[in-house]
């Protein structure tokens, strides 16, 4: 059982909006029950579509964990590659956002309000790492530093709405992407290669779970005797 309800809380990183699904259940009943008959409000119906509307992805996606099978090896390659082919259905199916997607939507809403070129970087760095992306590259630190060349050739910071600034900053970021190899139309590319690391990290946090799930459960008098088996014979789906 433990095993279970940790295997299903990694859904959380396809389902963005699973916390809700577990909030919806805490609503308290008389808003639905008969006896409190009273005209809904807007506010009522607003939260009750959402819930339904969470509760329908979360079923959705479910299903197709249910249906497809996932190996517990992030050291297989394969594995790791099937893994993300699963998330990728579900999330299709139940129309949610990628990795690749919510992270540009993060982005988008997180510095929509902010008027200079430092500040926006920082919330890109940010954002980073909060979402645990490690900068193999050294991009970021030769952003700050064109940044840093741009804005004493200005003498002054440079502001986001400062078309002629911001077109010498681009340029310098172009000569970042060159340097590095990096090109636009490779960038398909780069987000499946982005969602493969980050279905490898996921399959990393599911194995940690399910070996200290079967740990607890080996302390307890009756499974003390029983082998662990490897992780890589669990079928998840016989734990949904």
């Amino acid at each position: 059982m433990a095993l279970s309800s940790r295997l299903l809380s990694k859904s959380k990183q396809v389902l963005g909006s699973q916390s809700i699904l577990h909030q919806g259940h805490a609503f308290p009943v008389r808003h639905f029950a008969k006896e409190a008959a009273r005209p809904a409000l807007k506010g009522d119906e607003m939260l009750k579509d959402i819930f339904l509307e969470v509760k329908k992805k979360f079923e959705t996606a479910l299903a197709v964990f249910k249906k497809e099978k996932i190996t517990i090896d992030p050291d297989d390659p394969a594995a790791v590659a099937q893994y993300a082919k699963v998330m990728k259905m579900a999330r299709e199916k139940a129309d949610l956002f990628s990795e690749s997607q919510r992270i540009k939507y993060t982005i988008q809403t997180r510095t929509q309000d902010i008027p200079d070129a430092r500040s926006y970087l920082l919330a890109l760095q940010e954002i980073r790492i909060k979402r645990g992306l490690s900068d193999d590259l050294g991009a970021e630190a030769m952003m700050f530093d064109a940044l840093e060349k741009v804005e004493k050739e200005l003498k002054k910071p440079l502001l986001r709405n400062d078309k002629k600034g911001m077109s010498i900053l681009m340029a310098e970021f172009d000569k970042i992407n060159q340097k590095l190899g990096i090109r636009r139309e490779d960038l398909p590319k780069y987000e499946e290669q982005l969602e493969l690391k980050i279905s490898k990290a996921q399959l990393e946090e599911i194995k940690k779970d399910a070996l200290e799930a079967m740990e607890t459960q080996k302390k307890r008098e009756e499974f003390k005797d029983d082998e662990m088996v490897d992780t890589k014979s669990l079928d998840v789906r016989n734990f949904l």
